[in-house]
């Protein structure tokens, strides 16, 4: 019977910079694999959008694996199964991947490989993939840590892959609807595959990332200015290391490579901590917000009846990627001015989002949300951001269309129209476009009382203390203040790097 490395890709679709396929094609025949699960897909954070983007990315795969000599295996189940049957077929010498900071369903998956893998005595090797640290006991040096990772030189691919012996159907990439996954219309969805990935961090480099600092924040300049590489880095099409050498070599942006290693940052708090997806970082948090199922519906569909919340939300529901600070806003306005719990809203993003990344995602919700306990809480006025990002109203009128005739003075707020002038605007409140769900200023005083009145007392200070210790920053130079300590304090002092991040990899 054959021997032979099986190597097993997951969100690392690419074989540059590939330690397992590198290393497995060393010792001996490869099977690249890939298994679609169809459980994974019906899990409540994944999305047709995000299949469609991995399954571009696949067939760019499949065709570069070809070339080396092995084309890609697909196949659709669970993965254990499938790697009994394999078993069954070849003599499998190891099993090869990289680590992965998934959401709880993954977690759960890879714990049942290894005890198939030891059950039968194959050896399962992971590597790491970017500057997460798994098992970390502390954060102390672990800049340092990402540092080396990140410095080291990208691995080139295999010269070639022995092809195996026998017939081997490669199998097809399945549709979203035969994983199970519902129709997901998004037109502006970014195209999948490495070399879609490579044109963007080329023109990125080469031109649209002189605008980066000033261009990041609006929704307008956003979609040039930000390198877009997000969803790339989230399926693995190019390696984090990649990018950063790319951008050191090209004089990328230096707010770029921060955020790169931000990237990092919060992906490392879901490793150590993986119950953050679904449990309050500050456990005295637990049970203060109770979803309104009307609020999230209007709020997820852009129906809220502020002007630019909806059109950011209709803008990331119709092209899958919105910038990073309009993503914060989303989800501050949800969980502060509508009392959405961060669980409910974080799902109904995660599925929005091509570049979902829940290392990033879950740690982001929370912060948002204001219940890490060590972070300052978000309050966005949704009204001044529309007025700030886009004070013309150019990105309100593309994407809220039914406004399109209301007049620049009444257009972040159009309940403030008489109905005279609704009827000039052909634009009726209630009826063309909602009235908004509730007042924002009043919605936003109340918030703050409520997640405020719970960061009092010496109990939540030392969890919170334990808190920062745990997942807070140890960059060089950060100074990183006591948890818990009061609203005036905080605002006489700049604010820690964390609270100031903008993740706009996308």
């Amino acid at each position: 019977m054959e021997s032979v490395h099986v190597v097993w890709f997951k969100r690392d679709l690419r074989t540059v910079d590939h330690a397992p396929l590198l290393e497995a094609s060393r010792r001996g025949p490869v099977l690249p694999l890939y298994v679609a699960e169809p459980e994974l897909w019906a899990q409540p954070d994944a999305s047709g959008r995000q299949w469609e983007f991995a399954a571009e990315s696949l067939n760019a795969l499949r065709e570069a694996l070809a070339a080396l000599g092995q084309p890609l295996l697909v196949r659709v189940g669970a993965v254990v199964p499938l790697l009994e049957r394999l078993r069954r077929r070849v003599a499998i010498a190891a099993l090869w991947s990289h680590e992965e900071t998934g959401n709880a369903w993954t977690f759960q998956r890879d714990l049942d490989v290894g005890v198939w893998c030891r059950a039968r005595g194959i050896p399962w090797h992971e590597f790491p993939q970017n500057g997460v640290v798994r098992r970390l006991r502390s954060r102390d040096g672990w800049a340092r840590r990402w540092e080396e990772r990140m410095g080291a030189e990208p691995l080139l691919p295999p010269d070639r892959l022995s092809p195996l012996e026998g017939e081997w159907a490669p199998g097809e990439i399945a549709a979203a609807a035969d994983l199970g996954l519902a129709p997901d219309p998004c037109p502006g969805c970014q195209p999948g595959g490495r070399r879609a990935g490579l044109e963007l961090l080329e023109s990125f480099l080469r031109q649209r990332g002189r605008g980066y600092a000033r261009g990041l924040s609006s929704p307008l300049t956003a979609s040039t200015a930000c390198s877009r590489l997000s969803p790339h880095l989230a399926w693995g099409t190019l390696s984090l290391r990649e990018v950063v050498h790319a951008s050191r070599r090209g004089g990328g942006p230096r707010a770029f490579e921060e955020r790169l290693h931000w990237h990092c940052h919060f992906i490392q708090k879901l490793e150590s901590e993986p119950e953050l997806e679904f449990r309050d970082a500050h456990p005295a948090y637990a049970g203060l917000r109770q979803t309104d199922p009307e609020r999230l519906a209007a709020w997820s569909t852009g129906r809220t009846g502020w002007p630019f919340v909806d059109a950011c939300m209709r803008a990331l529901i119709a092209e899958g990627w919105i910038n990073f600070r309009m993503r914060a806003m989303l989800m501050a306005v949800a969980s502060q001015h509508l009392w959405i719990h961060w669980r409910d809203s974080g799902l109904v993003l995660a599925r929005l989002f091509v570049d979902y990344e829940p290392g990033i995602h879950w740690p982001q919700c929370q912060m948002q949300a204001g219940t890490t306990g060590i972070n300052i809480v978000r309050l966005y006025n949704p009204i001044k951001q529309g007025l700030d990002h886009d004070p013309q109203g150019l990105f309100l009128r593309r994407w809220l269309p039914e406004l399109a005739r209301v007049p620049a003075v009444h257009l972040h707020t159009p309940w403030l129209m008489g109905e005279r002038e609704q009827r000039a605007a052909g634009c009726l409140l209630g009826v063309d476009y909602p009235q908004p769900l509730r007042d924002h200023k009043q919605a936003a005083r109340e918030a703050r009382d409520k997640v405020w009145a719970v960061r009092q007392g010496e109990a939540f200070r030392r969890t919170a203390d334990a808190i920062q210790q745990r997942h807070g920053s140890r960059r060089s130079g950060l100074k990183t203040p006591r948890a818990g300590v009061s609203r005036r304090r905080r605002s006489e002092r700049p604010a820690e790097a964390e609270e100031q991040l903008h993740l706009d990899l996308g």
